[in-house]
């Protein structure tokens, strides 16, 4: 009864001051973001929602519902990219708002599928409150991940890349599969807390979700490798200055010789010249290529010497010099490589650390040869930075045929924040999804890299580090039902709330009185006391 009359005081408080609800809305928003590395709280998110959702549940009506779903994307656009505040300072507050009205719908959804302002709530309606509440979730992921929108970080499934169920899960569906069972698993919680009719069918939806788990653990398993090979990941860590990071970089790099290294991957913006135009960092690079016996991939960031722009470029180098292999970044970064709309929005370079000149887009995504010191042609599948954090890019190289992923990392802009190691942690789920090993090579930290069912291999270089490491990376050619089939959670979402929209509006048409009708009276209901009233 105390419990109950807590809870009561609670709701009142949270409808009689606006003030105090937006503001509860705003931290219930924020509350996933420690599933995140670096705190990592993974299994925070199977109930980090449940006060969010019991929250809009309450309100006292649609536009409330969607006031406070707006003001929870805030709070959770604030913390999933708080580490950006040093770089973009209020304006960073703009962005969170602007994507944060993305989950303005989606209140309004959870207060009609929760039961919120209706007298009672069926278990079918339960049910249907389970399946519509994740897939409204899944669309304003979907529509955020957009490029020009911030690119798809912090994606709620993604907060999974450590628990090898969610990763098997992600071999069949992506991370979007992995987002429907963490909201999913949420909803049926929050509906296990504050409407006690329906329990049954809430504990139904807990166990259908656990027995959906293991039956992926069954049906889906890890592909078998078929061969290994060597990789050494060069990461010379905090230098100011294009020539004293190279010659960092090729400090670490000589004594990898006799190593049996197969390739040498260097981080993003790891070359600061464009090699066509500087012949000596070519040879430099080719006569370490020579002494490792092992091709070497850096990255270049300069302004191209054979046409206009500043590019971020993936070049393959050998004992001979550039093997002719480059794949130039195709998704920049939002104010960080590019301004969006530069004509209106260039005066973000005054109040933070916006980029002072767009830099290039790549045309096409491109799969490289490179030789291995076993004789046989290995496939790479470059991605660069922000990259890899678009499922449809890893998916679309593994389609081309390639063996190993290679993403080519910097974050010492953000190096004492989460950033780091949340961005290394992206890797875990490219990998799982496409049954490909992934190398994630930084700059400053941190460098990882993952086997093809997402486990990650040997020890990871951290932020503080300043080395060269070598890792066993095995190969596998079989292919996940996800680089089969690709994005069907999202088609599935999309069907789910269609069929709710046109059920909802059949039984609003049957509803309406015909023209001329009489207007029956309203019935009585039956109180908690059994009598009746008005």
């Amino acid at each position: 009864m105390r419990l109950r009359a807590g809870r009561g005081e609670v709701a009142e408080w949270l409808s009689a001051s606006r003030w105090g609800r937006g503001a509860a809305a705003v931290v219930a928003g924020a509350l996933p973001a420690l599933a995140f590395p670096e705190p990592s709280l993974w299994w925070l998110a199977y109930v980090a929602l449940v006060p969010w959702l019991l929250l809009i549940r309450t309100a006292p009506s649609g536009r409330r519902a969607a006031l406070d779903g707006w003001l929870g994307g805030l709070g959770f656009m604030l913390a999933v990219h708080h580490w950006l505040m040093p770089n973009l300072h209020v304006f960073i507050l703009l962005l969170a708002g602007l994507l944060g009205l993305l989950w303005a719908p989606w209140g309004w959804l959870v207060r009609w599928a929760l039961g919120g302002g209706t007298a009672g709530m069926s278990r079918g309606r339960a049910v249907t409150a389970c399946l519509v509440v994740p897939s409204a979730w899944l669309m304003v992921e979907v529509v955020r991940s957009w490029e020009n929108l911030g690119g798809p970080w912090g994606l709620l499934g993604a907060s999974q890349w450590q628990v090898t169920p969610a990763l098997r899960m992600a071999a069949l569906g992506g991370v979007w599969l992995v987002t429907l069972l963490v909201v999913a698993v949420n909803t049926a919680v929050a509906l296990l807390v504050a409407v006690p009719p329906v329990r049954t069918a809430a504990v139904g939806a807990l166990v259908v979700c656990a027995v959906a788990v293991g039956s992926v653990w069954a049906w889906v398993t890890p592909p078998e490798p078929v061969g290994r090979v060597r990789v050494a990941v060069v990461q010379p860590g905090v230098i100011s200055g294009a020539e004293q990071r190279f010659a960092r970089g090729e400090e670490l790099t000589r004594p990898l010789a006799g190593r049996g290294v197969d390739l040498v991957v260097w981080g993003e913006s790891s070359v600061g010249a464009d090699l066509t135009a500087r012949p000596d960092l070519s040879e430099r690079l080719a006569a370490l290529s020579a002494d490792v016996g092992a091709e070497l991939l850096v990255n270049v960031d300069a302004r191209r010497s054979d046409k206009p722009g500043i590019y971020k470029s993936s070049v393959l180098v050998g004992p001979d010099g550039l093997t002719g292999d480059r794949y130039d970044k195709m998704r920049l970064v939002p104010f960080g490589e590019y301004i969006p709309a530069r004509s209106v929005l260039g005066w973000v370079t005054a109040v933070g650390q916006a980029a002072d000149e767009d830099r290039r887009r790549g045309a096409e995504q491109v799969v490289m040869t490179a030789g291995t010191g076993g004789g046989r042609d290995l496939r790479l599948g470059p991605l660069v930075c922000f990259e890899t954090a678009f499922p449809d890019m890893s998916r679309r190289l593994v389609r081309d045929g390639a063996e190993l992923l290679i993403a080519q990392s910097s974050t010492s802009t953000f190096q004492d924040s989460w950033a780091p190691e949340q961005h290394a942690s992206l890797a875990a789920l490219r990998s799982a999804e496409t049954g490909r090993p992934m190398v994630h090579a930084t700059l400053t930290g941190e460098s990882a890299v993952y086997g093809p069912d997402g486990a990650r291999i040997g020890t990871p270089l951290g932020t503080d580090r300043s080395a060269a490491a070598v890792y066993d990376v095995p190969l596998t050619t079989a292919s996940t039902p996800y680089v089969q089939v690709g994005d069907w959670p999202l088609w599935a979402a999309s069907a789910v709330l269609a069929g709710v929209a046109v059920t909802a509006g059949f039984r609003a048409v049957r509803r309406r009185p015909a023209p001329g009708s009489p207007v029956r009276p309203a019935r009585t209901v039956r109180g908690s006391t059994g009598r009746r009233g008005h």
